[in-house]
This record gives C-alpha cells, sequence and structure tokens, in this order.
C-alpha cells in the first residue's frame, strides 16, 4: 500500500543527515545507556592497550638496536596482546546483549501496536508487510545497534588517540597519511545517501515478499485448484527481483567503500615506507620511530574503517528503522484501562437493564468506510433482549457493517449505539465488547489444539463448561474423531475440520464466554439441511438465555425469529415477524419467493422464561 507509506513521514526521513541517524540510533538505546557506557569503556580499554603495543615494540626494537635484553618487553607485549582480546570479547557480549535487548523492546511495542492498530488500518495495510516489521526490520536494526553505534564513538575516539601519538612521533608524515584520508572520507560521504535509499527499497521488497507469500500460502487451496501455482510464483518472484535489485545497488555502493579505505591504507603504508625510510638517519628519525608509526599507521586503520563502516551501516539501519516507526506511529485503539475502586462502586450501584429496555438499539446510524459511499443511512432499530433478532437483506444491504458497527470496529460517522441503555460513547470499547460474542460467516480457527480454540475466549474456563458448549454446538464427533480429543491439534486454520465443524468450533467458542448479546454471521452458511435445522433449534433455545442478533440469507433459519429486520440499500426497509414481512414487505417478500417460502408454522416460543441474566446485561 504506497499510498499510505506517504502519509506523516516520520522524522527520521525528513532529515537523512548522518547526524540525524546517529542521534536516532542514540534515542533507541535509551534505556540501555548503562551497557552503552561499559561497552565504550571496555572497547577504548581494549583500544588504549592496543595503542599502548606500538610504543612497546618501539622500545624493543631500539632495545635490540643498542644490545640490551628485549625478552621483559616482548613479556609485556603478550600481555598487552592477551589483555586486549579479552577486553574486547567482553566487551562485544555487552553489545550483542544491549542490541537483543533493544530489539526486543522494539518487538514488543510492534506487536502491542499492529495488535491494537484501527481496522481501518488493516484495510490499508498488508498483514505480510506489517509482519516483516517485526522481523526482517528489527533484525537488520540489531546489528545496527549492537555495533554501529559504539563502534563510532570509539572508533572515533581511537583514531584521534592514534592521531595524536602519530604527531607526536612525525608531524609530516602524519600530514601525508590525513591527505589520503580525507579523499577516502568525501568518497564515503558522497555514497551514503545513496546506500540509504537502496536499502529502504529493499526493506520495503522484503516486507513484500512476505505479503504475497502470506496472501498465497493464505489461499493455497485455491491456488492448487486453479493451477496458479506458476503465477503465484511469477508474482512473487517479482518482489524477489526487486529486493534483488535493491541489495545489489546497495552492494554495489558499499563496495565502492571499501576500496577507497584500502586505497587511502595502501597509499599511507607506501608514503609513510618511502618518505619515512628516507628520513630515517639513527638520530632524529629512529627506525624504532619508524616502526612506531607504521603501526600506528596500520591501527588507524582498523578504526577509521569501523567509522567509516558504523557510517554506512547506520544509514542501511535507517531504511528499515523508517517503516518501524512509520508502524509504531499507525493510529490504534486505546489500551484497556484498568478499573479504579469508584469506577467498580459505580457499576456495583448501577441497576440491572429491565426486561423491557433492549440489549441494543441502532439511533439514526449512518456509516461508509469511504466517506464519499455511505453503506449505511440512518440505520433505526431495537434488538428487544433475551429474544431471537434477524438481519436479512440482499448482499450489500450493509448487514455486515451493522455487525462491526456493535463490535466497535468502527465508529459511526453519525447517529448512537446504545447498550443495554447507555450509549457506547459513555463505554469503553472493550466494555462493550465484553457484552458481545461474535460468530463470523469467516471463521476463524487459530494453530493449537481444540481446547485452545473453545477456550479462547475464556481461558478460564472448566472442563464441564467446555464439555457444555461442545454438546449444545454438536462438536461431539468432532472430539471423538481427533487423535488427543479435547487436545487434539486442528492444524493451520483449522486444516483438519470441515467448513461447517470449525462454524460450529466458533460457535461453541462464542457460547463459553457467556455474552450478553450473541451476533451470528451466517450461522449456517457451511451447514447441510440437517445441521442447518439442528442448529435453528439450537439458536432459539439460546435466545432464551442471551440476546441472539443473526445475519441470514437461508431465511429458512429466521423465520421463526421474533423479530426479522429488513435491510434494503443501507436502509430499514421493514421490520416485523416472518409472516407479517410476507404480507406488506415487497423486499421480503422477493427474498422469501427466491427460497420458495411460505408462511411458517407455529413458531416455538422464546423470551425470557425466568431463564438466568448472562454477563453484559442479557
Amino acid at each position: 500500500m504506497t499510498g499510505t507509506a506517504d502519509r506523516a513521514q516520520p522524522a527520521a526521513e525528513r532529515d537523512r543527515s548522518t547526524r540525524a541517524a546517529v542521534a536516532t540510533i542514540y534515542r533507541l538505546t535509551s534505556g540501555h545507556r548503562a551497557a552503552v557506557v561499559v561497552a565504550c569503556a571496555l572497547a577504548l580499554a581494549g583500544s588504549a592497550l592496543g595503542l599502548a603495543q606500538p610504543l612497546v615494540a618501539k622500545h624493543t626494537v631500539d632495545a635490540s638496536g643498542r644490545g640490551q635484553p628485549v625478552w621483559p618487553l616482548l613479556l609485556v607485549l603478550a600481555v598487552l596482546f592477551v589483555a586486549e582480546a579479552v577486553t574486547g570479547a567482553v566487551g562485544r557480549f555487552v553489545l550483542e546483549r544491549m542490541g537483543e535487548g533493544v530489539v526486543r523492546a522494539l518487538r514488543h511495542s510492534l506487536v502491542a501496536r499492529l495488535l491494537r492498530l484501527e481496522m481501518a488500518e488493516y484495510d490499508r495495510h498488508r498483514s505480510g508487510d506489517l509482519i516483516s516489521r517485526v522481523t526482517a526490520d528489527t533484525t537488520l536494526l540489531r546489528e545496527v545497534v549492537s555495533q554501529a553505534l559504539v563502534d563510532l564513538v570509539t572508533g572515533t575516539l581511537v583514531a584521534l588517540g592514534a592521531v595524536a601519538l602519530m604527531l607526536w612521533i612525525d608531524p609530516l608524515l602524519l600530514l601525508l597519511v590525513a591527505l589520503t584520508v580525507v579523499i577516502a572520507a568525501v568518497v564515503v560521504a558522497s555514497l551514503l545517501r545513496g546506500i540509504r535509499a537502496a536499502s529502504e527499497r529493499m526493506q520495503t521488497s522484503v516486507g513484500a515478499i512476505a505479503a504475497d507469500l502470506e496472501r498465497a500460502l493464505g489461499a493455497l487451496p485455491m491456488v492448487r485448484v486453479h493451477r496458479a501455482e506458476a503465477r503465484e510464483a511469477a508474482r512473487i518472484g517479482e518482489r524477489v527481483e526487486a529486493a534483488y535489485g535493491a541489495g545489489v545497488r546497495t552492494a554495489k555502493l558499499a563496495s565502492f567503500m571499501s576500496p577507497a579505505v584500502e586505497l587511502a591504507v595502501q597509499g599511507s603504508f607506501l608514503i609513510v615506507l618511502v618518505i619515512g625510510g628516507l628520513r630515517v638517519n639513527g638520530d632524529a628519525h629512529t627506525l624504532g620511530d619508524l616502526v612506531a608509526f607504521l603501526l600506528y599507521a596500520s591501527y588507524l586503520v582498523l578504526p577509521l574503517s569501523s567509522v567509516f563502516r558504523a557510517v554506512g551501516l547506520i544509514q542501511r539501519g535507517m531504511g528499515a528503522y523508517q517503516r518501524i516507526e512509520y508502524a509504531l506511529g499507525l493510529p490504534a485503539e486505546p489500551p484497556p484501562r484498568r478499573p479504579t475502586p469508584a469506577a467498580h462502586a459505580r457499576d456495583r450501584a448501577r441497576p440491572a437493564p429491565s426486561y423491557e429496555q433492549p440489549a441494543l438499539a441502532l439511533r439514526d446510524l449512518s456509516f461508509g468506510y469511504d466517506p464519499d459511499r455511505p453503506v449505511l443511512k440512518g440505520v433505526t432499530f431495537s434488538v428487544p433482549r433475551l429474544r431471537q433478532t434477524a438481519l436479512v437483506g440482499r448482499s450489500g444491504a450493509g448487514k455486515s457493517t451493522v455487525f462491526a458497527l456493535v463490535a466497535r470496529f468502527y465508529e459511526p460517522d453519525s447517529g448512537q449505539l446504545v447498550f443495554d441503555g447507555r450509549p457506547a460513547t459513555a463505554l469503553s470499547r472493550a466494555a462493550c465488547r465484553e457484552r458481545i460474542a461474535v460468530v463470523d460467516q469467516n471463521t476463524y480457527v487459530v494453530h493449537g489444539t481444540l481446547w485452545d480454540n473453545l477456550a479462547y475466549a475464556a481461558p478460564g474456563a472448566t472442563e464441564s463448561e467446555v464439555r457444555g458448549v461442545i454438546e449444545l454446538a454438536q462438536l461431539e464427533g468432532v472430539v471423538r474423531r481427533l487423535p488427543g480429543g479435547l487436545h487434539g491439534m486442528l492444524g493451520e486454520r483449522g486444516g483438519t475440520l470441515s467448513a461447517g465443524e470449525r462454524q460450529r468450533v466458533a460457535l461453541a467458542r462464542a457460547l463459553l464466554a457467556r455474552p450478553g448479546l450473541l451476533l451470528l454471521d451466517e450461522p449456517t452458511s457451511h451447514l447441510d439441511a440437517v445441521n442447518e435445522t439442528a442448529l435453528t433449534t439450537v439458536m432459539t433455545d439460546i435466545a432464551r438465555e442471551c440476546t441472539v442478533l443473526v445475519i441470514a440469507h437461508r431465511l429458512s433459519t429466521v423465520q421463526h425469529a421474533d423479530q426479522i429486520v429488513v435491510l434494503d440499500d443501507g436502509r430499514v426497509a421493514d421490520c416485523g415477524r416472518h409472516e407479517d414481512l410476507l404480507t406488506r414487505s415487497p423486499t421480503y417478500r422477493e427474498l422469501a419467493a427466491g427460497q420458495m417460502l411460505r408462511p411458517a408454522a407455529v413458531p416455538p416460543p422464546s423470551g425470557p422464561a425466568a431463564h438466568p441474566r448472562r454477563r453484559g446485561g442479557g
């Protein structure tokens, strides 16, 4: 969704300078400053030990020339070498652990954000691309955080230390070395902007690969039946080629950096060897001075290389961080607040809703996914408590949109939703959702056991409660068939179940939550005639214990409903019982005629009948 990526660009993209990128990385490590300080201290200590080695080598060469014993100096040199290696290893571990900590925090934040995004954002973004921001982008950023920042700081400090000692030994040679380094720095600086842009394109292409692959795997039976494997492979292959092209461009630009640094190094060595060798005269410029200067020149290479590499890595990482920051900035639902004691007291003092008060009321409700194309236009109706209300109408009339608004997935453009006499705007989204359970026409079965799926809405449910909803939803056969029974695995998206069985699993899960209002969206769409008749009876029984609002295209399922609301083109065309609507509603009569329905027989009774209340006031 490229259009959305252009909205509200984050600060990381507005300022692409290396300074801004370093500031961003520093901000990311705000909770790990102690680790950064320790890592920098260890890195500096290791570098100091390394910087001391050329001086010891200088004295060793000079002592050998004077015929003095050199073994104590060699011992000191060995100790310095081992201490540098140990210090570097410990510092690297601290860095890696800090990098993992930063990525862990980012992944927690991303997961929490993505799970609470406004539903409209899922319409605008592909789920596979959002997932890649949690996985691929944070992995790239880990390398930046764990290496680049400390390499940049310590490399700069060590380079300054080496330069100071080289200045002390021979200022003229240092000036010649500096000229070659400046030339390399100019080349590197010219490449950084291109590296970052190419990295951003590569990360975007990787996200598109994940999104397209998730699209194909999510509809794999359709892909197989229509022999579309080659087409899907070609589609995903285009994304792979785009990622390859961006990766190759990044590598090409980065490859120019390495020769620039290598030429600077080789040029420096040649200059030092030729000019420094000519200037050795045994007095002002000894052979030991030349050896020490050469060693410092070689030591200067490592910190300078680490600085150049860190700057390039930071620019590549900013491409990943921009995608992460964008995801973290997407609009999300507020997290549910923990009720205060005062709120608990108010809820206890509030009288329970009366039977005469509707469980749900829609008052002049209007809504459109696109503001210029309304789906619902002034919808008004009430859902009586402990009764079964059906929503019927042609496809596209707005039935599923009503459910989406009742579940607070979207907010109406105008009008009001009322739960148990209280406006939805006076309740949190969590409080509204506590009152309802939904069985969607696209039944959701997650990877896991049958128990995991049934108890998803009520993790604390007992086995007797689970067995009760299994019996009510007629899932006993599934339990007997599954290896492991209730604890048998259902496979990815419930692949071991038929469509009708998945629908009954969703129904049982909803019933286990003991809702005050049960929303059923096409509950019989995947059932045969026998099971449809059985489910119709079940819905009548459920309506004695909780309010039921059901969407149905098969009018035979709801012809015994206490109330049928007819939607037509986003408006309520009529409302009443089956027999009355057949007489007075042309829209309903047309729907019924298409299914050859006649006036129903005596409907079975429904209503409160002194049945216990359910949670949410129903």
